[in-house]
């Protein structure tokens, strides 16, 4: 899909991986409007940032009545979601069924809810020069498959971004909608920043090539792919320097 002038909506802009498929798709020509609920670290002039929450309904259709109003939604790069880790059985007992819930609405819920109020939009709008009427890119996370210890609702959330990628390609190629889910491995985030020396050194010496972890730009690098290649439709791209995460 050629960007120019197309708008595109990306979810977690303030930071992270987020702020720089935001960067990148500005400077591809797209009209990038950002969502998030902080505002962001350091804002791009290119991007229009709106706060708002991606589990809510309200928010999210503002936030794509205000794409429609740029010309139409074109593309959706979600990236929001949370970090978490707690073992199902730890010291202080099992794993809080309310952590467990949360992770999994913010993480796979605010999802899918980005995904289908997008899609709802996409349907609307004139083919585009490649015949595409919008592209969906969702996060999912390697820790889909290879979870660690102290990671089953994370998991269990990504993995459900993983699995409702090829449905939701199959019921919105009817309409040319794209979807595909990139699962990063380890990226220098605001959130990996703060991790200890301890977890950090066995993350790094699992990997295989390049022995560190990924930039941002490099994840922004593909999502921006995503969308100029037409045949990449209903499947996770894994991103992660052949990394395969140890149990701990």
């Amino acid at each position: 899909m050629d960007l120019e002038h197309r708008t595109i909506l990306v979810t977690g802009a303030a930071s992270g991986l987020g702020a720089a498929a935001a960067r990148r798709l500005a400077a591809a020509g797209a009209n990038v409007v950002g969502l998030d609920r902080q505002a962001p670290l350091q804002a791009e002039p290119a991007v229009a940032y709106f706060q708002g929450d991606v589990t809510s309904e309200p928010d999210v259709e503002r936030l794509i009545e205000i794409c429609r109003e740029k010309g139409g939604l074109y593309g959706v790069v979600h990236c929001a979601g949370v970090l978490h880790g707690r073992r199902v059985v730890g010291k202080q007992g099992p794993h809080p069924l309310d952590e467990f819930v949360s992770v999994i609405q913010v993480n796979l819920v605010g999802s899918f809810n980005v995904a289908r109020l997008a899609a709802a939009a996409m349907q609307k709008n004139e083919p585009a020069a490649s015949g595409e009427r919008g592209v969906i890119v969702l996060t999912s996370s390697i820790a889909a498959f290879e979870g660690q210890i102290g990671q089953a609702a994370y998991s269990a959330s990504k993995g459900g971004v993983a699995s409702m990628t090829l449905p939701m390609a199959r019921e919105l190629g009817q309409w040319a909608i794209r979807v595909v889910s990139i699962a990063p491995g380890v990226f220098e985030t605001p959130m990996m920043a703060a991790a200890s020396d301890a977890v950090r050194e066995p993350l790094l010496q699992a990997t295989v090539f390049p022995r560190r972890f990924g930039q941002p730009d490099e994840f922004a690098s593909l999502v921006l792919h995503v969308f100029q290649n037409p045949m990449l439709n209903g499947t996770v791209l894994r991103l992660d320097g052949a990394l395969r995460m140890p149990p701990r």
